[in-house]
């Protein structure tokens, strides 16, 4: 059994959505990042770094694991699927997880920011953020060129870099033209564990968030990573 502790963001959705595609069981523990939940004292002894998504796996004497992609590596290594076993194959798959957390991720956290929610409109950040982000999506869609996932075979890599990108329009920055890139998110965005591991803790309806943002601009969206 595993204990989820989560909110509806991207790095919480890579967690959510692994467990839903192995299957293992799990509950549930939704951690409200906008009341600050994160930074209290019980949440903080199970991740140092304050940050959402935290794993306990119960049955492995309550063993915690912080950071997305180390948790996805826990979780794949623990079931023995979704990461390849030889070393090559491996290899490839943590490439591909670690240009999601080093590239894709920080650089759309930072369009979201300066984009949606920053109350000053700084023209110079939001194209820089907007002109990476579209250079990082340029680039999974020519390793998408003639294959269906980006390892050739469904894996982490997959999910990582698809639970952010799915969002790439909230920090305005289009994806038109990228026609490898297009597909494979409609591939993934069509398969039901994505789907079921997208509702977690919650569902986000963004054309709601949206209109909520425009009539309320006080504060940032549940949807900013930490």
């Amino acid at each position: 059994m595993i204990d989820l502790y989560t909110d509806a963001t991207p790095n919480g959705w890579k967690a959510s959505v692994v467990l839903e595609e192995l299957g293992i069981e799990y509950t549930t523990h939704r951690v409200d990042i906008m009341s600050g939940a994160q930074k209290e004292d019980w949440f903080v002894k199970l991740c140092p770094n304050g940050r959402i998504p935290v794993i306990v796996d119960r049955d492995n004497n309550d063993f915690a694991v912080f950071e997305s992609g180390a948790i996805m590596l826990y979780l794949a290594k623990k079931c023995g699927k979704l990461i390849p076993s030889d070393e090559q194959g491996e290899s490839r798959v943590v490439q591909w997880l670690m240009f999601q957390m080093a590239g894709i991720g920080p650089m759309m956290g930072q369009s979201n920011v300066f984009y949606r929610y920053f109350p000053e409109k700084i023209p110079a950040a939001i194209e820089r953020y907007h002109n990476e982000c579209r250079r990082l999506y340029e680039v999974l869609d020519r390793q998408l060129d003639g294959r269906d996932y980006l390892c050739d075979e469904y894996s982490l890599a997959d999910i990582a870099n698809w639970c952010w990108v799915r969002i790439h329009f909230w920090g305005g920055t289009s994806v038109a033209g990228l026609e490898h890139l297009n597909a494979w998110m409609e591939r993934l965005e069509a398969r039901p564990a994505c789907q079921r591991g997208i509702a977690v803790p919650h569902a986000v309806d963004f054309k709601q968030l949206e209109a909520d943002m425009a009539a309320d601009d006080s504060g940032l969206s549940r949807l900013v990573t930490k």
